[in-house]
C-alpha cells in the first residue's frame, strides 16, 4: 500500500502527516484543517487567538473558551500546580521577554526579569468549570500553551484518524511524533523513529527505536537558543530565577501512549537530574524515558523502553549501562531496582542471545559497584 503524506507551516513549526488508506488526501486534508483550528485557539504568538483574549483580559474579566482550550489549560494548570513541577502555563510574560526561538530574540535584562516574576504564578489562573471561563487575576499576566498544544494536537487529529477508521498513520508536529498502528506501506513493521542526536544538525539520530501506538516526544536545548557575546541560553526556562534552567541534559525522550503526556512530562522533568527522571520514570504509570547529557558521555534508557524498543536497543543495553554510571551511582537504590527490572526481563526474554545480553549487563553492573 502507498504511503501518502503531506507537510504544512503551523504552530510555529513543519507539521507533516503520513497515513496509508484509500481516501488518505481526503484525511489529510481534514486532518490539516483540524490542525488550523486548534493553532487559531491555542496560539500565544498570534494577537487574534482564543487564547490571547484571555490574556487581553489579565486582571480585568474572566473569558468563557471553547471546551478543548478550557480542557488543555486544565490540564496544564494541574500539572503546573504539582510539587517540583518545571511545568507553568503562566510563564507567558517570560517567554515575551526573552523572545528566544524568534528573529528578535535578546538577553533579558536582570530588571526586566525582575519585573515580570511575579506575574509567572500559575496560583493566579483561575477556571471555572460550571462557566467553562478562564481569568487571570493580575493584569499583564499571560497564559502560554507552547508546552502542551502540540501534542494535545497530535492526540486531536489521531483521535479523528482513528474514528475514520485509518489505521497506519505518523503525525509529525515539528518532531513531536505519534504513531497509528504500524507502517502498512513497510510491510506493516513498526514505525521507525529517530531519536535527535544534540551534537550535530537536525536529522542525525543516535538511535532509532521501533513503535507502534505510541508517542515519541523529545525536549532539548540544541534548537531553540541564543548564542551572545560567547554565552549559550535556550529557550527552556526556570520559573524561580528567570533565566534558562541550568542542567546536566542536552535532550530528554518521553515515550508514552498520548502525545499530550509526553509533552507534559517532558517539560515537568526537564530541570532534574537524571537520578530523579528516574525516580519519576518508576513512580509515573505509562511513561519510558531517553536520557543524553551535554557531553554526550551518558545515554540511559528506563528498562521497559528498551524491552519494547530491543531491537534496536538490545545490542545497546551494555555500552548504555556503562556510560550511565554517573547516572546510577547517585543511589544503592536506584541501582537495586534497575537490577531487578532486569532479571524480570530475563525471565520473559525468549531469545537466546537476549538472554546472554541482559545476563552480561547484570553482571557488568556488579562489577561496577
Amino acid at each position: 500500500m502507498t504511503l501518502r503524506s503531506h507537510s504544512e507551516r503551523l504552530m510555529g513549526t513543519t507539521i507533516t502527516i503520513s497515513l496509508v488508506d484509500e481516501q488518505a488526501d481526503i484525511f489529510l486534508q481534514k486532518s490539516f484543517d483540524l490542525l488550523k483550528e486548534l493553532e487559531y485557539r491555542f496560539n500565544a504568538n498570534s494577537q487574534e487567538s482564543e487564547l490571547m483574549e484571555i490574556n487581553y483580559q489579565a486582571g480585568i474579566s474572566p473569558v468563557t473558551v471553547h471546551p478543548d482550550l478550557f480542557e488543555l489549560i486544565s490540564l496544564g494548570l494541574e500539572h503546573s500546580l504539582a510539587l517540583s513541577s518545571h511545568l507553568n502555563i503562566s510563564i507567558g510574560p517570560l517567554i515575551q521577554t526573552w523572545r528566544i526561538g524568534f528573529s528578535d530574540a535578546k538577553v533579558a535584562q536582570p530588571q526586566e526579569i525582575e519585573s515580570v516574576l511575579p506575574l509567572i504564578n500559575p496560583h493566579g489562573i483561575e477556571l471555572d468549570s460550571s462557566t467553562s471561563t478562564v481569568f487571570l487575576k493580575q493584569k499583564g499576566m499571560k497564559i502560554d500553551l507552547g508546552c502542551l498544544a502540540k501534542g494535545y494536537s497530535a492526540d486531536k487529529v489521531a483521535q479523528f484518524l482513528r474514528k475514520e477508521g485509518v489505521t497506519s498513520a505518523l503525525i509529525n508536529l515539528g518532531g513531536n511524533i505519534l504513531t497509528i498502528g504500524k507502517n502498512q506501506a513497510r510491510g506493516d513493521n513498526p514505525w521507525q523513529i529517530g531519536i535527535q542526536d544534540p551534537a550535530n544538525p537536525r536529522g542525525n539520530h543516535l538511535m532509532t527505536i521501533p513503535v507502534v501506538n505510541k508517542s515519541v516526544v523529545t525536549s532539548g536545548i540544541y534548537e531553540r537558543h541564543l548564542t551572545v557575546d560567547g554565552q549559550d541560553y535556550h529557550h527552556i526556562f526556570d520559573s524561580q530565577t528567570g533565566y534558562p534552567v541550568e542542567t546536566e541534559l542536552a535532550s530528554l525522550t518521553i515515550i508514552s501512549d498520548k502525545s499530550v503526556d509526553g509533552e507534559i512530562w517532558t517539560t515537568r522533568l526537564f530541570g532534574e537530574r537524571p537520578a530523579s527522571i528516574l525516580w519519576h520514570d518508576e513512580s509515573v504509570e505509562g511513561i519510558e524515558v531517553i536520557i543524553i547529557d551535554k557531553e554526550m558521555s551518558n545515554v540511559l534508557q528506563t528498562v521497559n523502553c528498551f524491552n519494547t524498543c530491543k531491537n534496536t536497543l538490545l545490542t545497546k543495553l551494555k555500552l548504555n549501562l556503562l556510560k550511565s554510571r554517573p547516572f546510577l551511582s547517585s543511589t544503592n537504590q536506584l541501582t537495586s531496582k534497575y537490577l531487578l527490572k532486569y532479571w524480570k526481563l530475563l525471565l520473559k526474554s525468549k531469545r537466546q542471545m537476549a538472554l546472554l545480553s541482559v545476563l552480561l549487563s547484570m553482571i557488568t553492573l556488579f562489577q561496577l559497584f
